[in-house]
C-alpha cells in the first residue's frame, strides 16, 4: 500500500515538472487567494507544501495539519503592496488522528474619499475595498505517513458598493517515507466557482427607443459583468532533512506550481534549525516564472516553550522587484 503510494505521488510530481501551459495571466480574478502566508513558509521562498509545519498549513496544504500534534493559532501580517496589507488567522484543533480548523484570508485596501467631476475636492464619502476567505478544514491520518486535508472555502471580493462571491476547495496530501526523512506533498488549490460583481451601482437609467421622444427614458437596467475563474494551482513538493542531529537540522524543500494563469515554476528553500530553538531560512521563489517580481527570500525565528504553550515568532524578508520590499511578520501558538 505505501509502495502504491509512493509511485503515485512521484508520477504526479514528474508530471507536473515536465507540463507547459499557455500562458493567461491576468484572466483569474481574486488572486488575493495566491498571496504567500506565514513568515516561516515565505522565509523558505515558499517551498512549504511537503514541509507545512505550522498552522499555517491551511493554506499551504490542508494534510499537513494532521501532523502537527495538539492545537495551534497561526497569526500573519504583511504590508502588501501599494500600501495595502494582508492578514491570516488560523485556528486548529487536534483530535487524535483527525484535525479541524478555521482560517480567515484578508486583503485589505484601505479607503479613500470620493472625487467627481463637479466636487473634484471631495464629496465627503469614501470607497472602501477588501478581500476575504474564511475555510472550514479538515485533516486526517490515514496510516502513520500518509495524510488527507480539505478545506472548504467562502470568498469574497468587495469594492464600495460592489461584491462578488465565489465558493472554492482545497484538497492535499501528504507522505512521510522512510528515507532519510523525505516527505512528498501535493496541494490542489481554489477549485471552485466563477466570481461576478454584482450590486446596486450597476443599476443605471437606460432610454431603450432614444429616437421616441414620448417614451419613459429611464427604464432601469442592470449592467451585466463578466464572471472569472478563480487562481486553481496545483502544486508537487518535496522536503527532505540532509542533516539531523541532536543539534542541528537542516531541512531542504522544492514546490513545482502549475497554474491555470501562468506557466509552471518553481519555489525552493532551505531551514537551518539550532536546537530547534532558533531558526535561519533562505529560498527563491517563482523560478521559471514569466515576468516574475517575486525572487530571493530570507527569514529568521525562535522557538520557545512557555509552560504548555509553544510560542514561534518568525520573520521573513523578500525581494519584489520594481516594488519596495515585502516583510511578513508571524507568529505560532501550540497548546
Amino acid at each position: 500500500m505505501k509502495n502504491k503510494i509512493l509511485n503515485i505521488l512521484l508520477f504526479v510530481f514528474i508530471l507536473a515538472i515536465t507540463i507547459s501551459a499557455q500562458t493567461k495571466v491576468g484572466t483569474t480574478a481574486a488572486n488575493f487567494l495566491t498571496i504567500p502566508v506565514g513568515a516561516r513558509a515565505t522565509g523558505m521562498g515558499g517551498a512549504f507544501v511537503a514541509v507545512a509545519g505550522d498552522a499555517s498549513s491551511g493554506f499551504w496544504n490542508p494534510a499537513g495539519l494532521a501532523r502537527l500534534g495538539g492545537n495551534q493559532i497561526n497569526i500573519s501580517h504583511t504590508p502588501w503592496l501599494v500600501s495595502t496589507n494582508h492578514n491570516w488567522v488560523s485556528l486548529s484543533i487536534g483530535l487524535g488522528d483527525n484535525t479541524f480548523g478555521i482560517s480567515v484570508n484578508h486583503l485589505d485596501y484601505g479607503s479613500e474619499e470620493i472625487t467627481t467631476a463637479d466636487d473634484p475636492m471631495g464629496t465627503g464619502q469614501r470607497w472602501e475595498a477588501m478581500d476575504i476567505a474564511v475555510g472550514l478544514i479538515y485533516s486526517r491520518n490515514i496510516t502513520d505517513n500518509f495524510s488527507f486535508g480539505a478545506a472548504v472555502k467562502y470568498v469574497e471580493q468587495k469594492i464600495w458598493h460592489e461584491s462578488a462571491v465565489a465558493v472554492a476547495m482545497d484538497v492535499g496530501l501528504l507522505y512521510q517515507t522512510e528515507f532519510s526523512g523525505l516527505t512528498i506533498g501535493m496541494n490542489i488549490s481554489n477549485f471552485g466557482t466563477e466570481i461576478e460583481m454584482e450590486g446596486k451601482d450597476l443599476l443605471q437609467p437606460v432610454d431603450i427607443d432614444p429616437g421616441n421622444s414620448g417614451n419613459n427614458d429611464n427604464i432601469v437596467s442592470n449592467m451585466d459583468t463578466d464572471s472569472w475563474p478563480l487562481p486553481l494551482a496545483f502544486t508537487v513538493g518535496v522536503g527532505m532533512d540532509i542533516l539531523k542531529s541532536d543539534d542541528w537540522r537542516i531541512i531542504l524543500a522544492m514546490d513545482a506550481t502549475h497554474p491555470n494563469n501562468q506557466k509552471l515554476y518553481l519555489n525552493t528553500g532551505t531551514e537551518i534549525s539550532w536546537a530547534e530553538m532558533f531558526f535561519v531560512r533562505a529560498g527563491y521563489n517563482s523560478l521559471f516564472k514569466e515576468e516574475a517580481l517575486e525572487g530571493l527570500s530570507l527569514g529568521m525565528g525562535v522557538y520557545y516553550p512557555i509552560g504548555n504553550i509553544n510560542v514561534a515568532v518568525d520573520y521573513s524578508y523578500m525581494d519584489y522587484g520594481i516594488f519596495d520590499s515585502i516583510s511578513r511578520y508571524s507568529i505560532n501558538i501550540g497548546f
